[in-house]
């Protein structure tokens, strides 16, 4: 039995340090990956939510070889819920709290990226995120995100047609 797998098995048996142990070597992986949904400023949080999932549920876990894609499905799933409460919210902004429309380019003409992923439905941001950011194959992302590889690529393209357009006749910042 690999280390991995006894430290599975051992946290699965309530053991809360071996647990500790397996987050920690994910840690920086979520986060980033969770930043991607909500942004900075919830990224932890959305995080510590889904591990504290994770943890509750790990029993249930049938395949501790499939403990990292299940781990990352269960913090994408609690990220998507998170990002989904904050777009509804996001529609409740007074009108004094929201920026003034830019009446010029930038004269560096940089775009903002930020900007241009928070225009992606979550499920998109998060694909996209897996496939640049970290570099997964469609396989791994459809097991992370429990959808088809196909459904991987369908957001995919979804994803960087509405960025195209985004870029092409939005506005820069």
């Amino acid at each position: 039995m690999s280390r991995e797998a006894e430290a599975i098995r051992r946290a699965a048996a309530g053991d809360g340090d071996a647990f500790a142990g397996l987050i920690e070597e994910r840690w920086a992986f979520l986060v980033r990956f969770a930043r991607s949904l909500v942004g900075e400023a919830d990224a932890e949080d959305a995080v510590q939510e889904g591990v504290l999932r994770a943890w509750r549920r790990l029993p249930t876990l049938r395949r501790p070889e499939a403990f990292g894609a299940w781990l990352t499905r269960v913090v994408a799933r609690t990220s998507l819920r998170r990002a989904r409460r904050g777009a509804a919210a996001a529609g409740l902004m007074p009108l004094a709290a929201a920026p003034e429309p830019r009446s010029e380019p930038d004269p560096d003409g940089r775009l903002d990226v930020e900007l241009l992923l928070s225009a992606l439905a979550p499920r998109q941001r998060a694909v996209m995120h897996l496939t640049v950011v970290e570099g997964m194959s469609d396989g791994e992302i459809a097991r992370a995100l429990g959808i088809t590889a196909a459904g991987v690529r369908s957001h995919r393209r979804r994803a960087r047609a509405r960025l195209r357009r985004a870029i092409e006749g939005g506005p820069r910042r």
